[in-house]
Order: C-alpha cells, then sequence, then structure tokens
C-alpha cells in the first residue's frame, strides 16, 4: 500500500538536493517499467510510494542544466560533498602538535570516479544550498566546504536524528557565520588576556617552586572560551552559570571568570591569611569548612555588575563526580518553587557549562548517566554547554590505552549531541565555537558538546617529569610555542601590535603579579589554631515540636481522598487509599506510606518545596506510596499532594533513570542551590546506594567540613532482613555509621510510622537554617504495613521525634528486670512481637533505638539508670557481627553501662550480608530472637 507524503519515518525524510532529484528521477522509471530499476529501490517504492518535494529540495533549475547522460557524476559529486560534511574531521587541522595522521581519503573526487574537468560542469548551488555568488561551480563548491570543513574547526552532526537541528548547524558552517570579526581594540585585548592566563601560571612556576597548581598551559583558551559564554550570557540576560571541573585549570578559572583577586590566590600558596583581600563590594563570595580542602578542589561565586552569576562548584578529585552536581543545582537555580503543583521552570534563567578531561570522558561511567539525564523529563534543563579540556593525554596514559573510541568525545554522539573539535592554539575559532555553542543551547534546549584540543605543557602535576613516560609527546611538547607567543606573532604581522607592545604586555602583567605578591608578603603567617567546629553543628538538632493539630490532619487526609469525577482511579488501589479514611474513624492505624504522605503535605502547608525522585519512587517499590495516580482508562496523572488546602510550595515526585551515583549527585546539587526544598532520594533497595558510594563519601558526609557548604537531603534506603537473600536484605547501615562524626548527618533506624512523620517534618523545620544536615533513613520493607508500626492520629497531632522508644507493657517492676534489650527497625519489631504484652517477660526491658547517630547516649542512660539490678545490656541485630550498627554503638554502651556487662546478639561475623536460603534465614532469625528474650 502506498504511503502518500513523505513522512519522517520513510527513507525519503533525509533527502534532499540531487538525491532527491535521483530518487524521483527513478520513482518516474519504475511507473513506466518497474523491472529496469534496481530491486532495492522498487521495495522501497512499494512500501512508501513517491517520495515529495520539500522547501528545502533540489534546486531543479539547476539540475536541468545537467546533461542526463551526466547524473551519476552529480551524485557522485553531491556524496563527495557530504562526505566533506560528515567526514571532514577526519582530516581537519585540529590537532595543536600536528601529531596525529589525518585521513582525507573520503575527501578525495577520485574516490568517487570524478575528475577536475567533472566538478567544473556541476553547477555549485547543486552541491550546497545558498553558495555565495563568487562560488559558480562544483569544483569551487568543494573546495569552499573543504575550507570549512577541515580547518582549525571540526564537526559532527551527521548522527542527529531532527532535521532542523542538522540544517541549522549546517547552515551557520556554510554560510560564514562562524567566521569572527573582531576589531583592532577586542583583539588586543585578547591578547591581553591570553598574557595573564600564561602570566599567572608562570608567575606561579617561578615564585612557588613545586607546588602544585595543576596548570592550564597547553588549553589557555578555556579561560577566552569561558569569557565568551559569560559575554553571550549577559547580553541574553542569564541569571547564572554554573561550572563544574576538575582541578586541572581551576585556579586560573578561579581567577580570571570567577574573579578571585591575585592577592588573595597568593596568599593560599604563600600559606597566610587571606580574608583581608576578599573584595569588599560583595562580589565574591567564598565558603570553607573547618577542616579545610586543597586550593584547587575550592569554588566560589561572581556576581558581575550586569548581575549574572557565575559559580564554580566545590570538587573533590573524583574528577566528573561534580557533573551531576552541578546539572541539579542548575534545575534548582531554573525553578521557581513558592506555588503549588509542579515547579515552574525557565530553562534559559541558568545553564551549567561541564568541563571535563579527555581521559575521564569516556573512562567515567557518570558522564554517560549524566548525560542520559539531559531529555529526561524530572532531570532536564535545557541543555549543558560541555567541554573536554583535551590534553591528549590521561596522567601517564597515552589515548591508545585510554578508550576504544577515535575521540574522547565519541559517548556523547550515543545521544544526539553535536560535537564541535576545535585546535585551542588558534584563539580567534575557540570564541566561534563558544558562541555557536550558546545559540545551539539557546535556539534547541539540549546539550552541546566543544572538544577542545590541546596540549599539557608539563606533567600531571608540575612536580612529574613526563619525559619518563611520554618522551616523543614531551620533546614536542617543549618546542612548541604558547598560544600567547601565537596570537602575539599574528598580531605583529597584521600590523595590529608592535612587537615592543607585546613584550611590555608581558612585563606590566608580571608587575601587577609581583605587586600582589608583595601585599601577601607584607602579612605574618597564621598561627596553628586547633580545629574549631562550630557550636551549632555539635550541639545538634534542637527538640522542636512536630506535631500538626488534628483537625488539619483530618481535613487534609479527606483533600487526599477526593479525585475529580472524570477521574477513574485503578479500582483495586482506589479501595485500598479508601482505606486511609478508617484511622480518622477510630478504625485502624496509620501506615507507614499513609504517614509519610501526611507529613509531605502538612511541610507544603508550612512553605517548604518537595522534590522526590528514586527508582519506582511516585508507587513505589513495595507498592506502598501511590503519590501519582493514573487513570486506567487515559493513563492521565493525577497528584493529589497538589490539591490540598492551604499549600504554599510547589511539589514533584519523579521516577529517576535506573542511576545510582548520578542522580544522588544530582539531588544533592538541587538541594545546595535550593536550601529550603525538602529534597528526597529514595534508593529501590538501599544497596543500590553501593553505587553512589562517592557522592556519600566525597559530597553527602564532608561537605560542610570541607567547603561550608550545607546540606539537608534525605535518602530513604530500604533496609531489612526478610530471607531474600543477600543483595537486597542490608543498605549496608554501617558504612554511614563510620563516616558519622561532626554531626554531618542524622542515621535512623526507624520502627514507628509516627516517628517517621515526625523525624521528616523536624528535617522541613531545619531546612536553611544553621543546624541543617543530611538525613538517611534505613526505611523498612515489611513493616510498612505491620500494625505495630501503625500510628494513631493523636501520635501525628502532637509530639515531636523521638530519639529513643521504650517497648509498651515492659519494664514496670523495674526491680526485676535483669537485662535491657536494645534495638532498631525491623530486629526492634521482631522483638515486640515476641513479647507482646510484656507477659512472661519482667526480667527484660526493651529499647528501641530510633536515632543511631547522633547516639542517644543520655536518653539511654537515664533508661539503663532506672533499673538497679539489671545486669547485662545486650545489642541485639539482624545484620552480621561486622555489620549493622554494633561495632558503633558498643563503645557509647560501654560509656554508659558502669559495672553492667555489655554484649552482643545476633549474626556471627561474615562475609555476605545474609543468608541466600530462606529458611535458613528464618532459623537463624528465630534463634536470634530467642537468646534475646531468654535469661
Amino acid at each position: 500500500m502506498l504511503k502518500n507524503g513523505t513522512p519522517n519515518g520513510s527513507p525519503w525524510a533525509k533527502l534532499s538536493g540531487p538525491n532527491l532529484g535521483y530518487v524521483l528521477e527513478m520513482y518516474d522509471v519504475y511507473l513506466e517499467s518497474p523491472e529496469s530499476v534496481d530491486a532495492d529501490l522498487v521495495e522501497l517504492f512499494k512500501e512508501y510510494g513517491a517520495p515529495t518535494v520539500s522547501e528545502d529540495a533540489v534546486d531543479f533549475s539547476a539540475a536541468n542544466q545537467v546533461d542526463s547522460n551526466n547524473f551519476g557524476k552529480v551524485l557522485a559529486a553531491v556524496q563527495l560533498a557530504d562526505a566533506i560534511r560528515a567526514h571532514g574531521h577526519l582530516a581537519a587541522d585540529i590537532y595543536p602538535l600536528n601529531d596525529r595522521p589525518k585521513d582525507s581519503s573520503r575527501l578525495d573526487p577520485s574516490s568517487y570516479g570524478l575528475s577536475e574537468a567533472d566538478l567544473v560542469e556541476i553547477p555549485a548551488s547543486l552541491l550546497m544550498k545558498n553558495a555565495p555568488s563568487h562560488i559558480q561551480n562544483g569544483s569551487q563548491a568543494i573546495e569552499y566546504l573543504k575550507s570549512f570543513y577541515t580547518d582549525k574547526i571540526a564537526y559532527e552532526f551527521a548522527h542527529i536524528i531532527n532535521s532542523q537541528e542538522r540544517q541549522w548547524i549546517q547552515s551557520k558552517i556554510e554560510s560564514s557565520s562562524m567566521k569572527v570579526e573582531l576589531s583592532v581594540e577586542e583583539r588586543k585585548a585578547l591578547l591581553e588576556r591570553l598574557s595573564e592566563i600564561e602570566g599567572f601560571e608562570k608567575f606561579i612556576h617561578r615564585t612557588f617552586v613545586g607546588a602544585k597548581r595543576f596548570s592550564i598551559e597547553g588549553l589557555d583558551t578555556l579561560v577566552v572560551l569561558l569569557d565568551e559564554l559569560v559575554r553571550q550570557s549577559e547580553k541574553q540576560h542569564t541569571k547564572q552559570i554554573l561550572i563544574g571541573m576538575a582541578h586541572r585549570g581551576r585556579l586560573n578559572v578561579l581567577t580570571h571568570i570567577i574573579n578571585k583577586p591575585y592577592d588573595m590566590m597568593f596568599a593560599d600558596f604563600a600559606h597566610v591569611p587571606n580574608e583581608s583581600f576578599l573584595p569588599k563590594d560583595d562580589s565574591l563570595e567564598i565558603t570553607t569548612g573547618w577542616f579545610g580542602d586543597v586550593k584547587y578542589h575550592m569554588g566560589a561565586t561572581h556576581t558581575a555588575k550586569s548581575g549574572l552569576k557565575v559559580k564554580l562548584a566545590y570538587n573533590p578529585s573524583h574528577l566528573e563526580v561534580v557533573s551531576p552536581v552541578v546539572v541539579g543545582q542548575t534545575r534548582a537555580a531554573q525553578e521557581v518553587t513558592t506555588k503549588t503543583g509542579v515547579a515552574a521552570q525557565d530553562q534559559k534563567a541558568a545553564y551549567s557549562v561541564l568541563i571535563h578531561g579527555d581521559a575521564a570522558f569516556p573512562g567515567q561511567g557518570i558522564v554517560t548517566e549524566t548525560l542520559n539525564y539531559s531529555r529526561v523529563r524530572g532531570y532536564q534543563t535545557g541543555g549543558s554547554i560541555h567541554v573536554i579540556a583535551n590534553n591528549m593525554i590521561g596522567f601517564t596514559t597515552e589515548y591508545y590505552d585510554s578508550r576504544s573510541t577515535h575521540y574522547s568525545s565519541d559517548p556523547a554522539k550515543g545521544f544526539e549531541v553535536p560535537v564541535v573539535h576545535v585546535n585551542a592554539d588558534d584563539v580567534e575559532a575557540v570564541i566561534a565555537v563558544a558562541r555557536l555553542a550558546f545559540e545551539y543551547r539557546e535556539k534547541f534546549g539540549k546539550d552541546i558538546l566543544i572538544d577542545l584540543i590541546g596540549y599539557r605543557r608539563f606533567g600531571h602535576n608540575e612536580m612529574d617529569e613526563p619525559l619518563v613516560t611520554n618522551p616523543t609527546m614531551y620533546h614536542a611538547i617543549h618546542k612548541h610555542p604558547t598560544v600567547r607567543e601565537l596570537y602575539g606573532k599574528q598580531l605583529v604581522s597584521e600590523k595590529v601590535v608592535e612587537d615592543a607592545e607585546v613584550k611590555k604586555l608581558q612585563a606590566d602583567i608580571q608587575k601587577t603579579m609581583q605587586d600582589a605578591f608583595d601585599r601577601v608578603r607584607e602579612v605574618p603567617e597564621a598561627e596553628h589554631k586547633d580545629i574549631v567546629i562550630p557550636e551549632v553543628v555539635l550541639n545538634g538538632y534542637p527538640e522542636v515540636p512536630t506535631g500538626v493539630k488534628e483537625e488539619a490532619l483530618v481535613k487534609m487526609n479527606a483533600e487526599l481522598l477526593s479525585w475529580p469525577s472524570e477521574f477513574s482511579a485503578f479500582k483495586k488501589l482506589e479501595k485500598i487509599l479508601k482505606r486511609r479514611e478508617e484511622p480518622f474513624n477510630g478504625k485502624g492505624k496509620i501506615d507507614w506510606a499513609h504517614a509519610e504522605t501526611l507529613a509531605l503535605g502538612s511541610i507544603l502547608q508550612d512553605g517548604n518545596p518537595i522534590r522526590m525522585t528514586g527508582q519506582d519512587a511516585q508507587r513505589g517499590t513495595f507498592a506502598h506510596r501511590h503519590l501519582v495516580l493514573h487513570d486506567e482508562k487515559t493513563g492521565a496523572e493525577l497528584v493529589p499532594l497538589h490539591h490540598i488546602s492551604d499549600a504554599n510550595a510547589s511539589f514533584v515526585v519523579y521516577n529517576s533513570p535506573l542511576t545510582e551515583a548520578a542522580v544522588l549527585g544530582y539531588e544533592f546539587g538541587y538541594n545546595l542551590e535550593n536550601e529550603k526544598a525538602l529534597v528526597i532520594w529514595e534508593a529501590q533497595y538501599g544497596d543500590f546506594a553501593n553505587m553512589a558510594q562517592v557522592m556519600f563519601d566525597q559530597f553527602i558526609s564532608a561537605s560542610r567540613a570541607k567547603w561550608g557548604q550545607k546540606s539537608g537531603l534525605v535518602m530513604l534506603l530500604p533496609h531489612a532482613y526478610e530471607g531474600q537473600g543477600p543483595e537486597h536484605s542490608s543498605a549496608r547501615l554501617e558504612r554511614y555509621l563510620q563516616m558519622a562524626g561532626e554531626n554531618n548527618w542524622t542515621v535512623a533506624n526507624l520502627s514507628s510510622a509516627a516517628n517517621y512523620f515526625h523525624i521528616l517534618r523536624r528535617q522541613a523545620k531545619m531546612l536553611g537554617e544553621e543546624t541543617m544536615r543530611p538525613l538517611i533513613i534505613v526505611s523498612p520493607k515489611s513493616l510498612l504495613r505491620h500494625p505495630l508500626v501503625g500510628a494513631e492520629v493523636a501520635d501525628l497531632a502532637s509530639g515531636q521525634f523521638e530519639t529513643v522508644l521504650e517497648q509498651p507493657g515492659l519494664g514496670n517492676q523495674t526491680e526485676k528486670v535483669e537485662r535491657i534489650l536494645l534495638a532498631s527497625g525491623k530486629m526492634a519489631i521482631d522483638l515486640a512481637d515476641k513479647v507482646k504484652d510484656g507477659k512472661g517477660f519482667d526480667h527484660l526491658h526493651i529499647v528501641r533505638v530510633e536515632q543511631l547517630y547522633p547516639f542517644p547516649s543520655e536518653k539511654i542512660q537515664a533508661i539503663v539508670e532506672r533499673f538497679p539490678n539489671a545486669k547485662e545490656i545486650a545489642w541485639v541485630q539482624e545484620e552480621p557481627q561486622n555489620m549493622g550498627s554494633w561495632t558503633f554503638a558498643d563503645p557509647y554502651l560501654r560509656d554508659l553501662a558502669g559495672a553492667k556487662s555489655v554484649r552482643y546478639i545476633g549474626r556471627v561475623k561474615r562475609s555476605s550480608p545474609a543468608e541466600g536460603d530462606g529458611e535458613a534465614h528464618k532459623t537463624e532469625q528465630s534463634r536470634i530472637i530467642e537468646e534475646a528474650v531468654s535469661l
């Protein structure tokens, strides 16, 4: 059956020019005598019918000038022109050291059976749309195309599916708009900028001999590229640029893009206080923690006179892990969260610039994770501008040992990201690609990548000798002039400046830096001081009331269960959710998910926006949450929390892509930018957080101590031993307790839905305050619906989060208690299930430790002191002895036990977290419980 028109799914959709003309001609032949047409074409004609001519199709007036006998030559010439566009990058002059072979085999006319005479006979307009008037024939057109596609800038965009994007990029290239026209004054200013960039590195190299700085030299034009993005952003009234990068070149970017003064930077090298050099106009914001970090991990924020904020993110040495953090910050900077419903997003208000290493871009999986967010609903930011700061080497590893791809940028092509390679020694070409990248993002709202190809003038750090491992490359580098030298000679040769001016410029800049350093030398070295943690951090969370009036809960609950009449909820789910009316009618209890929804609603009413994400977070891994309902007839979504009264902030819950490291970094970044937002990430299972361990280690646990950055991020990690094997039993609680120190975060293992309600509300009340800190909750699985975990309405209407809970029915006869059991989470409920109402267990008391860190020693000690005859304190857990919370709690317990013995009851030390057999699990769990309750 023939199809009308040229649908995008047909093979004709991408045809234009002579290609389309040829197919149209063959279709006419096919209608007359199908047997004379190639069999493959016949099948396509049968399937898709006749192609139609679009606005961008062939210029038939030019095609009519071609003898029909020469149409094969025209087709070959079109193939040659297309090859130049698609493969010209392989022959381009993009390597400053000229140390990579160029492949021009696809660009040779003879490879297509064409001679110079053949090309001269072909009209230029058949090969180029809107060819300039001086380009008359095919030979001139081919050379003209080569001048664009094989020069200092090379392009890869054939992999982009959207034809509008491809045509836009092609027109930008072939219309000469990539040619930068700078005035004399602009070129002089550019030379001065290059002199500052190089002079800064040389001054440090000479003045602070052997100090690590991870020099930018060889990629000096990275700063020029960022300068141009700042200029373009100011023209378009962008509010924020957020930059993420590793350590190479960071000090130069801090100095010349973020405008950290020279004397302030030199003070860091000289180990003297730098506060006196901080600009007095509040244009520079720098935060530091009490423990600090090395200078090439630090960030800062500069506010320009135009109002544009440029932020350089703090980043550890884990290279690419900052990328999702910055993209998360960008999303937060784009959103207005002060109204109900989904947060309003302005993608042009802010954007991220992610600067990657050439070895790290294809080598680090988190790069691909972050690229995958570029067009995902809950994570897109309207495109990031990626820059590969391409040194052509990784530490000492050559490219052939570093990747399987031709370019380090190749992974981006799988996400339809256009790639522009540029020779970092061509300053004006770098400016051109910066403009292209900015304009592309503005127009299409997508990622774009600039592969800035240079070299690394010294070793990985300034103490390395690269000739040991990479002699060929470094002999070439030692002979290669700097980009400042090259540009200076170019301007001298073009009579823009005199050679004497170039030399004076260098001397003036070195004097400026020497003057700055002289000011630093007047500052006495700082005396060693003990590390002082702020009191507000040491004091921990204050006890705050978190109850919500019962009448408010009743009203909210009714609104959450009232859906539009036209909405058809899934009947089984509707029945389940309608049961949430029962606790307010004196029947049943409020389970975990119900308490969570009421907590979230009340937090919205208090004015805090909420962002919750995770794999299957909308429904919940265990089919318990259902924050997003789906019409079973239309699939339309309904979010009940968007329709409650008195809410003053936005609410979103997104199912995340199947990633952990990047998504957790993204949510951390979002919360850094919007401190008042309650940001919650839920792992599908707690052990999935293993894949995000670097985010816990380098950012979440230590960002305040290192960099002075506060976060109130909440992480829900499902945890508990249910006989389902080793993989999804343990959230690896011990890891977070091992990293606990300086009140850096809260770690909780809860056994009460009411306590969950209150801890979420307590967390929200601390957002934006000096007391805020991250919260890790090892959340339940089977306990989600357990009756002993459920809450009464009154439990939510009054009270606060309790760090410890005592087992009801036990401990009433204080003189009879001989053993005090401490447990948390599911183990506490298993013990509660065993002792029931307490009859027959007068010798026991059970304390549920709901908050593990900060450890509630004083409250536990006060409980222990009530039982004068208690002989021992036992810690009971389901995890193996070398895991879970025992080794963390042990020293605390011994400090408060006095003369009482302290013992452990649980599984023995294991290498794997849990048994693989369900029956073996039940047997061992029963043994632990019996040992715990029996004298």
